[in-house]
């Protein structure tokens, strides 16, 4: 097992998500500020890209340069710019969400596959305690796949919680955390983008998988929101590396010039009711050994 331990760059934020290595710089959403922003490699100059009042989530680029983003509160995904201030629908994904959509990934085709919570996480623990993500379980959702054109191409049934999402460079393969089952599930992508032959990549017992990213030797990087960490995974579950963070780790990304810097973003909770006016979230990062690959 490699150990490496990160260290903060950037603080300030209210909830951190989404981190993107584009175009010398980390790009994220921070649900409660409301704003995608962008730090450089080092954690500084931080600037306000683009406002998103239903919250910004996912992030992901098209083949023509375009930002699409997820707008969790109002279900939808959106395309933003030129106006830094105003979003362009590209579809509302209300019918297939029954809670806030969430993370997302687009392909070199433009094809983006969208995960959304599937219940309120937030409430039934207030209600419940955690004893209540047990018994009973909570409901299964669905991963959408959205086509270059905009149109809902495939709904993709019974995922746990559809978190963070990872396409192999090969275009081949899609794989998508699902935080409820405590698992990497992976799909084959077909010619038309649409998701089959779904498949376990890897269980992870006691672990809540959240935002990953992929290395160029074929490990996975997962964000573990149960912890302090992220970890460094094989298909079929080996774990060969930790990085231990400050806080609770939500999700990560392998970017600078050689993709060998893995930022975390990191959180005392992820609970919209303790954090949602608070700005104690950070971005955090270390040196790894393998440069990242594949998208996003």
């Amino acid at each position: 097992m490699i150990d490496y331990r990160t260290r903060v760059i950037h603080d300030g934020l209210a909830f951190g998500e989404a981190p993107r290595w584009h175009e010398g710089r980390l790009w994220f959403s921070d649900f409660y500020r409301h704003g995608v922003f962008s730090v450089s490699g080092e954690g500084d100059d931080e600037r306000r890209e683009f406002t998103v009042p239903g919250q910004p989530s996912g992030l992901g680029w098209t083949p023509d340069g375009a930002l699409l983003a997820v707008s969790m509160t109002d279900q939808r995904l959106v395309r933003l710019g030129p106006d830094p201030d105003a979003a362009s629908v590209v579809v509302d994904l209300s019918p297939y969400c029954t809670f806030w959509a969430n993370d997302l990934v687009v392909s070199h085709r433009g094809d983006a596959y969208v995960g959304n919570f599937g219940f309120d996480l937030d409430q039934r623990l207030a209600e419940r305690g955690p004893a209540g993500l047990i018994d009973p379980p909570p409901p299964t959702t669905t991963l959408i796949v959205v086509d270059p054109a905009g149109r809902v191409a495939q709904v993709v049934d019974g995922l746990a919680f559809p978190n963070g999402a990872v396409i192999t460079p090969d275009g081949s393969t899609l794989i998508v955390a699902e935080t409820m089952a405590a698992r990497l599930s992976a799909f084959a992508i077909a010619a038309d983008g649409t998701l089959h032959d779904r498949r376990e990549w890897a269980a992870l017992p006691r672990v809540a998988p959240d935002g990953i990213c992929l290395d160029d030797e074929g490990w996975v990087w997962v964000a573990n929101a149960r912890a302090a960490e992220c970890l460094r995974v094989r298909e079929g579950g080996e774990i060969g590396a930790r990085a231990t963070t400050t806080q609770t780790a939500y999700a990560c990304a392998l970017g600078g010039e050689d993709r060998r810097t893995l930022y975390v973003m990191s959180a005392p909770s992820s609970n919209r009711f303790t954090i949602g006016s608070t700005t104690r979230a950070t971005i955090e990062s270390c040196l790894v050994d393998v440069p990242g690959a594949g998208l996003p």
